[in-house]
């Protein structure tokens, strides 16, 4: 027997938790005996995205109740209209207050119906109309406004309810309530006057917004701040004024007039003149603060624009006054100190990490910064976080995250005041799990999860309190030195012992010394100088998060009297976060980047913008390098370009890599393809001075790449391996073509490799036949006739990874072309030349390795390090690349995903393979970029291993040993494939 009672849906089953409410769903007609009407399930599932099913039914059946004639038509619109629907049903979810306001007037939830509602721009019409109509104007405004509250309140909630519906941001609902409390103000003042039945051009009154109306941010319940400006008959304006007050606060909202010249001591009203008075003598910083925002909403337009006229200039030059930041910031911390100690961690507006922390920090910037930046000039906090952002003077990532906490407390704040349309800042206590779960659905925030819609909320509500903190603080409170460290100037609080124990703390190892570096830095009374003394204290503190703090503390004085010269650079230091918080960890990991900056400084342009730094496609790096060479008429001025591009490139890229926003592939492949420009570039341009010299052309010349520069997997230090080879030109011999080429590519090594401050350019010719004692360039028939006749198996493999990559490139292809029979025999490798690759493997290991070196952790000769998996996949493109034409490929990762591919590797040992060697050529290039210098041995303790742990992600302040043991597991499981793919038949 089947058991009907199981079988019968539970209303449960549509969120609904109160015991009444299958009643109630009865009662509406939605539920009977086998559980849901069928044509109304869409009710009754749009019911349970409501944010309070329990709370959005009760209101339902009250309406039902109160207008019983009225439920038939209600009901059928609900089932036919999902835009009603979804609104009508989220408000009543979501703010007793306005279904009181929907309950007690029949038939007013028609105005949710789509073409019923009211647009914005007709707002200020309805709410006039209502407040000068005949009968009482206040009752009539407070019915037409609670009306037009109603329907943007739907418009913000509706998408909780039906999806489908638009989703309007904080900034489009803020603007619509800023819209409704302009027409407020409006339409008061036109009651007031009307009340007051005087000559309308005995006085001229404006309305100045303040505040967050000022801002057009308003919440859904919130005090308005006014100030009131007059000409002509003062009593009059006065009357009127207050009369509006009295209307707008009886019908609407509080209209609060104390921030006014002396606040509610002063004149209600007071003249342009009074006020341009007031302001230039008497007024104090916050009041410069409050202005910010100030504009006319009501009233004369013509006044209200004289009255900004005349506040503007004092507003953007407010940030010269005599303790200006130090008076905004005490003015913060009193309003923090108002905050009850209990309440604190939940105050969403005064509360550390709340709402004024991201209004102080963006005005007090918005202040400083706006008298030479128009475009910062501007009232909405998103709005200026944003111009701040783009115009550089908070980090980019900064004012993102800085404005998406900002939305989501407002968007907070808003949901808790539409519940019972009360000014209320208070987040839920953390026991409250129903007022929790409410809020996080009213928010549309859902379930992660093994954690439930409140817990996330709560979770969320805290991680923003503490990056807006965070932020705050590393915004509106610009590090001072005194806090840190002794330093000659005026503001001298701490002793040397202090500055001492304070720099020891923060872990620099010698602080006598950093406290000289200090002193060096912000002596004198400079600007410059004065500017290193707001920098220092950030930057102290950041390379304290830096594998070596000492040393970059030096390079950071280095490189800052370097660039003494460059204008910029200590403003983008100063305003872009971003760029003092990368610039010091790269310094104080690594010792190949000061000289670096000092020579390409442009590159920290790019530190703030992750995207300029990292996205640059290397291919059109090497057009612009190409086409900047090409247009050096002069040999030595077009070496030299290329040298200064290239420095850009490793720098850029260099940063790139340390900072995390380059992949080692993408690393290899930059440094490749930069190297590749250059040889095309000096090659071009020794090519023409050479032919002009010889009376023209004798011989074409292509380069062809070898080794890493062939399989586009160049680190910081790497040689660029190449062979140079020739043909002559129509009437020149070949030997008269082979001297023209060896005098091109003898100048194209020597401009390349003469000495400088940049990393080295040396041009390794070694691979060509016949080593150290061959020709350093042949023709192609040379070429082919050697491989041919005398070339053995080594040069076999080293071809395996030979491409192209300047000069001539029909010579290059026809090369190619010649040496495919070679480098992929017909038939594979027979047992004998097997063998011989073995053996001169085994000679590498046993002959190769530096003395001393420690064969676990050497990253090209160690166990399972580069040279072990290169050697295993040139073996397997040796014996099998001739049939198997996806093995034809110079990159060592993609020759093993096709030896996966054409089944001569399983996928288990070509990912063990992979994994050691993209680990290890990561560890090569981070352990050259932390000693300065080519290397191919990790470091096994101190700073420097810790230096290139951290490259590789690894937290500063873990063990090191960790990361040794993980690498050599890598290598080790490397080595074990092997052993097993290259050794044995």
């Amino acid at each position: 027997m089947v058991d009907r009672a199981r079988s019968v849906p539970s209303a449960a089953r549509f969120g609904l938790t109160d015991d009444r409410a299958e009643a109630a769903l009865r009662d509406a007609g939605w539920w009977g005996d086998a559980g849901p009407v069928p044509d109304r399930e869409g009710v009754l599932a749009a019911l349970s995205r409501t944010p309070d099913p329990d709370l959005a039914l009760r209101e339902l059946s009250r309406l039902r109740e109160a207008d019983p004639a009225g439920w038939a038509e209600l009901d059928t619109a609900l089932a036919a209209d999902p835009a009603l629907r979804g609104r009508l049903l989220a408000v009543f979810g979501s703010s007793s207050a306005l279904a009181d306001f929907v309950i007690a007037r029949p038939g007013e939830w028609r105005r949710l119906v789509t073409d019923r509602t009211v647009h914005p721009d007709g707002f200020a019409e309805v709410l006039r109309a209502a407040a000068t109509g005949a009968g009482n104007g206040v009752l009539a405004l407070r019915a037409a406004y609670r009306g037009l509250l109603l329907e943007v309140a739907a418009e913000d909630l509706g998408h909780l309810v039906e999806p489908d519906l638009p989703r309007p941001g904080f900034e489009e609902v803020a603007g619509r309530l800023t819209v409704l409390a302009e027409a407020a103000l409006a339409a008061a003042l036109a009651r007031a006057w009307a009340d007051a039945g005087a000559d309308p051009d005995a006085a001229q009154l404006t309305v100045i917004a303040m505040g967050k109306c000022g801002g057009r941010e308003l919440n859904y319940v919130s005090d308005v701040d006014v100030v009131f400006v007059a000409e002509g008959d003062l009593g009059l304006a006065s009357r009127v004024a207050t009369t509006m007050m009295r209307v707008a606060g009886q019908a609407c909202f509080e209209v609060d007039a104390a921030l006014r010249p002396e606040g509610k001591a002063g004149a209600l009203v007071r003249t342009l003149d009074g006020h341009a008075a007031y302001y230039r003598r008497w007024a104090r910083t916050w009041e410069f603060q409050a202005l910010l925002k100030a504009r006319p909403v009501a009233g004369d337009t013509a006044l209200g624009e004289r009255y900004l006229e005349v506040v503007r200039p004092l507003v953007w030059s407010a940030a010269e006054r005599e303790n200006f930041v130090a008076d905004v910031r005490e003015m913060r911390r009193r309003v923090e100190e108002h905050v009850p100690p209990g309440l604190a961690g939940r105050e969403l507006k005064l509360g550390r990490g709340g709402l004024r922390d991201v209004e102080f920090a963006v005005q007090l910037l918005q202040l400083v910064h706006g008298r030479g930046d128009e475009g910062l000039r501007l009232g909405s906090t998103v709005d200026a976080l944003a111009a701040l952002g783009e115009g550089g003077y908070v980090g980019r990532a900064d004012a993102v995250e800085l404005a998406e906490s900002y939305r989501f407390l407002r968007i907070l704040e808003h949901r808790l005041q539409l519940q019972r349309l009360r000014r209320t800042h208070l987040f839920p206590e953390e026991r409250d799990g129903a007022m929790l779960r409410w809020l996080a659905r009213a928010a549309g925030i859902g379930p992660d999860g093994s954690r439930g819609e409140g817990d996330v909320l709560a979770a969320e509500f805290r991680g923003h309190l503490n990056r807006i903190r965070r932020l705050h603080e590393k915004l509106f409170y610009r590090p001072l030195l005194e806090a840190v460290a002794r330093v000659p100037t005026e503001g001298l609080r701490l002793t040397t012992k202090d500055a001492q124990a304070r720099l020891a703390a923060l872990g620099f190892a010698a602080p006598d010394g950093a406290l000289h570096h200090i002193g060096a830095l912000t002596s004198g009374v400079s600007r410059r100088a004065a500017i290193q003394t707001a920098l220092l204290p950030v930057i102290l503190d950041l390379l304290a998060d830096t594998p070596d703090p000492d040393g970059g503390l030096l390079a950071y004085r280095r490189v800052s009297e370097a660039l003494t010269s460059v204008e910029w650079y200590l403003r983008v230091l100063r305003d872009e976060a971003a760029v003092v918080e990368r610039l010091a960890r790269m310094l104080g990991t690594a010792k190949l980047i000061p000289d670096l900056i000092i020579r390409a400084p442009e590159v920290l342009r790019l530190l703030g913008d992750p995207e300029a730094l990292a996205g640059r496609d290397p291919d059109e790096v090497a057009r612009s390098l190409r086409s900047a060479v090409n247009r050096q008429g002069y040999l030595g001025n077009a070496v030299a370009a290329a040298r200064s591009l290239r420095r850009h490139e490793l720098l850029r890229v260099a940063s790139a890599d340390l900072l995390g926003f380059l992949e080692v592939r993408a690393v290899c492949t930059a440094l490749s393809t930069v190297w590749c420009a250059v040889l095309q570039a000096v090659l071009a341009a020794v090519y023409r001075a050479e032919s002009v010299a010889a009376g023209g052309r004798q011989a074409t010349i292509a380069v062809i790449a070898m080794g890493r520069l062939g399989g586009a997997e160049l680190g910081y230090g790497s040689d660029a391996d190449v062979l140079f080879v020739c043909e002559p030109v129509p009437g020149v011999t070949d030997a008269a073509a082979v001297a023209f080429a060896s005098r091109v590519a003898q100048s194209v090594r020597r401009q390349l490799s003469s000495p400088s401050q940049d990393p080295p350019l040396h041009v390794d010719v070694d691979l060509r036949p016949e080593g150290k004692n061959g020709s350093l360039v042949r023709t192609l028939e040379s070429y082919r006739a050697y491989y041919a006749q005398w070339g053995e198996v080594w040069e076999a493999q080293a071809l395996l990874r030979a491409r192209p990559v300047a000069g001539d490139e029909e010579l290059g292809a026809r090369f190619i072309a010649a040496i495919d029979p070679v480098r992929y025999p017909e038939g594979g490798l027979d047992s004998a030349r097997t063998r011989e690759i073995r053996r001169i493997k085994a000679r590498v290991d046993n002959e190769r390795l530096p003395r001393g070196a420690d064969p676990t952790t050497h990253t090209k000769l160690g166990r399972g390090g580069l040279a072990d998996v290169e050697w295993t996949l040139q073996l397997l493109q040796l014996q099998h690349a001739h049939r198997v034409p996806e093995l034809r490929t110079t990159s060592t990762v993609e020759g093993l995903r096709a030896a996966v591919g054409a089944g001569l590797v399983s996928a288990e040992d070509a990912t063990a393979l992979c994994e050691a060697w993209l680990l290890a050529t990561k560890v090569r290039n981070a352990a050259t970029l932390v000693r300065g210098k080519q290397t191919d041995q990790i470091p096994t303790s101190g700073r420097e291993l810790a230096a290139v742990a951290s490259v590789l992600g690894h937290p500063l302040d873990s063990d090191s040993g960790q990361f040794l043991d993980s690498y050599r597991r890598t290598m080790r499981r490397a080595r074990t494939v092997v052993e097993r793919l290259f050794y044995q038949d």
